[in-house]
């Protein structure tokens, strides 16, 4: 057979630079999109890059020695980064992710996760402070990382069987150091750790069960196993619903080992479904990101890591607030300015992907055509 060719859009420049409005509104703690949904939670990258090569996420096939990764400069300042997330914490943001790519590649980011630590709400609350990583630098980092203010940490790991493990990432790189990883934050200090396992079939769903036994034995329930849909994210992947395991399989796999009982949601917007186990043995989540949209309540913002606002996971393109930022199309902006860019931004967000994708034609469903999407590694998932 030939070799694969998977055709990439960068899309990482297709932003247009806001609009200022006419009459600057302040923040007022509560921001409704069109569909009165309340801006409440901003998803961080910090870094494109990112040391495995995950099929579902950045395949060797796009993401090889040539690909040009973000410069440097092009990069979102710690400082920057933090006057954006306070402009944001004004308008009702109380949750903010550390995503990427791999975001404990960018350099000294315990010194950010500080920076962002001290931010609070109008009602003078700390944030909800979180970090997604692939747990391969945590045994380094998970001290300093809960030293500087992280609240929450979310490990990616999608099977114990080594082999399958290093399939998935593409690196060679073995499960035991991920694990090694999630016991180092927990001993950190780490009151619990999520831990993210996306199901592929044909893959690794024979996994779903090893993952769920492991983890209901090891840390008195501390680390909490959630299982996520395998989703149309960019167009990288080569995506097909073939190969979505819906998360009612998954619950009825679990369900034939150890009876679970539903449990209430912890926060308006949350993705997963969680249950418990019977016996008390700790719980799972369900993230059903599409055979079960929940657009309806979501209440989330993107920032990559070059300043693009996105207001969907599933976005083609973004709003540059950079430019306003450095002043790279004039002066720079005020934070007057910049608080009334976002207020505009989102008053007008109405977007729905996951509601409409079984409507949608075959090549937009599969990210081509017109609305090829931004890739998550670039604006973190």
């Amino acid at each position: 057979m030939g070799e694969t060719i998977i055709p990439l859009a960068d899309l990482r420049h297709r932003a247009a630079v806001p609009v200022i409005p006419d009459v600057l509104r302040p923040a007022t703690g509560r921001l409704d999109d069109a569909r009165g949904r309340p801006l409440r939670d901003l998803r961080i990258s910090v870094t494109d890059r990112c040391n495995f090569r995950c099929s579902y996420c950045m395949p060797k096939a796009v993401f090889d020695r040539d690909y040009v990764f973000l410069p440097q400069s092009s990069l979102l300042s710690f400082e920057e980064i933090t006057r954006l997330a306070r402009l944001f914490v004004a308008h009702g943001v109380r949750k903010i992710r550390l995503t990427g790519g791999e975001p404990l590649l960018r350099r000294h980011l315990h010194e950010l996760v500080a920076m962002l630590a001290a931010l609070r709400t109008p009602e003078g609350e700390p944030l909800d402070l979180t970090l997604t990583t692939n747990g391969s630098l945590l045994v380094r980092e998970a001290r300093r990382l809960a030293a500087a203010g992280l609240t929450r940490l979310t490990v990616s790991l999608d099977g114990l069987d080594d082999a399958v493990f290093r399939r998935m990432n593409d690196v060679d790189f073995p499960v035991a150091d991920v694990l090694a990883g999630i016991d180092a934050a927990l001993d950190a200090g780490f009151a619990s750790v999520k831990v993210n396992m996306v199901v592929k079939r044909g893959t690794n769903e024979h996994e779903i069960v090893p993952m769920a036994r492991h983890f209901r034995e090891r840390h008195g329930g501390r680390a909490v196993l959630r299982f996520i849909e395998y989703m149309d994210v960019g167009a990288s992947n080569g995506w097909r619903m073939d190969e979505v395991l819906p998360s009612a399989e998954v619950q009825a796999r679990l369900q034939a080992h150890w009876p679970l009982q539903p449990l209430e949601a912890t926060a308006p917007g949350e993705t997963a479904q969680r249950w418990r186990y019977a016996d008390g043995q700790g719980e799972i989540g369900l993230i059903s990101s599409v055979t079960q949209a929940f657009c309806g309540d979501c209440n989330r913002a993107r920032l990559s890591t070059e300043g693009k606002l996105y207001t969907c996971l599933f976005a083609s393109s973004g709003h540059d607030l950079r430019a306003l930022l450095r002043g790279e199309a004039g002066d720079a902006a005020s934070d007057a300015t910049l608080t009334s860019v976002i207020d505009a931004l989102w008053s007008r967000r109405d977007d729905r992907y996951s509601e409409l994708r079984a409507s949608l034609p075959p090549a937009a469903d599969a990210g081509g055509g017109a609305r090829r999407r931004i890739e998550m590694s670039y604006i973190g998932g």
